[in-house]
């Protein structure tokens, strides 16, 4: 069943790992995820982004998918849905679809307002039983249509919402969603240090997971990170894959291409990024 994301991250934060969130887009992402979780016995959030929650129907579809397949698969490591960058309405439609985790990213807003609707979420999450993700400072790059500058967050802004009682947060210390530039400058690590000392022992995420090197990736987990997001990189390495298979001409017999061949090696390409990935974060056997 779907738990809380409350327990392996407050683990990965006493144990100097971080926990894996990997965005999926349809079952076969899904299933690639949770093979992976399952054999390397790595505890794994799944991030849902409300533009893809529409691709999918609707919240409650995903749930019953996850709920599924974590039966059907016979999953035993621990496993969080997440609501990935939420609106405030899509995190409390997320709440009653099943989630067991939402985010709400308030960070577009003045701090006054992202407290007041952050609040109001996490007195909801309490009731639910459910953790909940705020941010501080906008993530770079783009996220269903929002786009950020990467802006550095402000510590005190930063405490100001961990004592909400937020189950974990989001601060912007230069990190970019998608393919980093050639002239980033790399995570602001003074910035990471001073949330960190207003924050306390409230677990931090870091967005933006692909393209960031692994020594500032080992670098964030010893100052608190305790979950990293991936997505920019299994997109890539799964239209990768799939742009080859269909430029080799296999499995066509005059028929068009069998979905399910077709989905086949981008889901293999999807399940080896993943591993590499809680691999590097150190999540592995940690279930």
């Amino acid at each position: 069943m779907l738990v809380s994301a409350k327990e392996m991250l407050n683990k990965a934060r006493d144990g100097k790992y971080a926990v894996g969130q990997f965005n999926i887009n349809n079952l076969e992402w899904t299933k690639s995820i949770l093979t992976v979780a399952e054999e390397l016995k790595s505890p794994v959030i799944l991030g849902v982004s409300e533009g893809a929650g529409k691709y999918m129907t609707g919240f409650k579809t995903i749930v019953g998918m996850v709920n599924g397949m974590l039966e059907e698969m016979k999953i035993t490591v621990p496993v969080a849905l997440h609501l990935d960058h939420g609106t405030f309405e899509g995190a409390q439609k997320c709440l009653r679809a099943g989630f067991s985790s939402i985010m709400f990213d308030g960070s577009h807003y003045p701090i006054a307002e992202n407290i007041e609707k952050t609040k109001i979420l996490v007195n909801a999450c309490d009731v639910f039983g459910v953790s909940i993700e705020a941010e501080v400072g906008s993530i770079g790059g783009e996220e269903d249509g929002v786009v950020g500058m990467g802006e550095c967050a402000d510590p005190k802004e930063c405490k100001s919402i961990a004592d909400l009682g937020v189950t974990m947060l989001a601060a912007g210390i230069g990190n970019i969603h998608g393919k980093y530039p050639a002239n980033w400058p790399g995570l602001s690590f003074e910035t990471l240090e001073a949330v960190k000392k207003e924050v306390g022992d409230m677990p931090l995420v870091l967005h933006g997971g692909t393209g960031i090197p692994a020594d500032m990736i080992k670098k964030a987990i010893s100052l608190g990170v305790a979950k990293i997001n991936v997505n920019t990189e299994c997109q890539l390495s799964f239209a990768e894959a799939t742009r080859k298979y269909i430029e080799e001409g296999k499995d066509q017999q005059g028929k068009g291409f069998d979905p399910r061949k077709l989905l086949a090696p981008g889901a293999e390409a999807i399940k080896a990024t993943v591993k590499e990935k809680m691999e590097l974060f150190g999540s592995v056997g940690k279930a």
